[in-house]
């Protein structure tokens, strides 16, 4: 049973369920986790400060410097067996969804030692990690993303946050750059974004399985506010300031292509463009 608020879900003994790692609570610890999110190095980072025994999270079509993977190098270097699932394989941001149709695409090699291979199904991927010892090394620090990326003329500033999590109400009618995916987290309206921006980025994670890496494009429509997602290929997911530096805009709501937003777009250009107006 899903908990409104994207937590955790015991799905059989020793293995959770979640959305999002950014809402993990204690309960994880000691536990194999299943997770909606993407595998960057920021959620292998929140992954690993719940003290799970193993993850397995989403590919986030690989991308740019691999980022959508880059946790599973980083999970490595404490000990945490980790796993990625193929992005077409299962829904990004849902968790039920990602152990059930979820198949494992990477690994790192803590998680390779027990048995846990590329194809295997999310959940016997993980029934394979619950031998893990949980690490206690030390967990090297990742630091909470949010930037100025540029003030815009009469409108508050371009925010950049690396995960969705960070927008806060300060951010209300700003110019938000996450570097977050672009979906839904369990296809629930309300996490499309927290506050009311007036235009918001997403990184686009290799769209994925039914479309979900772009799903909170359209609820934002119908919240009246701009937005779009830039291509996971030209900028690292997780990564709020290589989405301002080098993104490319890819996919757009109809709120963004009545301003002029086009696929191909730079996003930082688009974002001058419409900043003073």
């Amino acid at each position: 049973m899903r908990s409104d608020s994207h937590g955790a879900t015991l799905i059989r003994p020793g293995i959770f369920v979640a959305d999002s790692v950014t809402s993990l609570g204690w309960v994880v610890g000691g536990n194999v986790v299943i997770a909606g999110s993407h595998c960057g190095i920021y959620a292998a980072y929140l992954a690993a400060r719940a003290k799970v025994r193993a993850v397995i999270l989403n590919d986030a079509g690989i991308g740019l410097d691999q980022a959508g993977i880059g946790g599973l190098a980083y999970l490595e270097r404490i000990g945490t067996p980790a796993a990625a699932i193929d992005h077409q394989s299962a829904r990004i941001g849902d968790g039920q969804d990602t152990a059930a149709r979820g198949i494992v695409s990477h690994v790192n090699e803590a998680a390779r030692a027990l048995g846990c291979v590329p194809g295997q199904g999310t959940v016997e991927g993980a029934m394979r990690l619950q031998f893990a010892p949980v690490s206690h090394a030390d967990i090297p620090e990742v630091k909470e993303g949010r930037h100025v990326l540029e003030h815009a003329g009469a409108y508050a500033a371009v925010v950049g946050v690396d995960s969705a999590s960070l927008v806060s109400d300060e951010d209300e009618a700003c110019i938000i750059v996450t570097a977050s995916h672009g979906g839904l987290l369990g296809g629930d309206p309300d996490s499309a974004l927290r506050v009311s921006a007036r235009a918001v980025f997403f990184n686009d994670a290799g769209v994925g399985r039914d479309h979900a890496g772009i799903s909170r494009l359209p609820e934002l429509d119908r919240r009246g506010v701009i937005a779009g997602t830039v291509s996971h290929w030209t900028a690292r997911i997780g990564d709020s300031r290589s989405s301002w530096q080098t993104g490319v805009l890819s996919h757009l709501n109809q709120a963004a292509q009545k301003t002029g937003a086009k696929p191909g777009m730079r996003l930082a250009d688009f974002i001058r463009s419409i900043a003073g107006g």
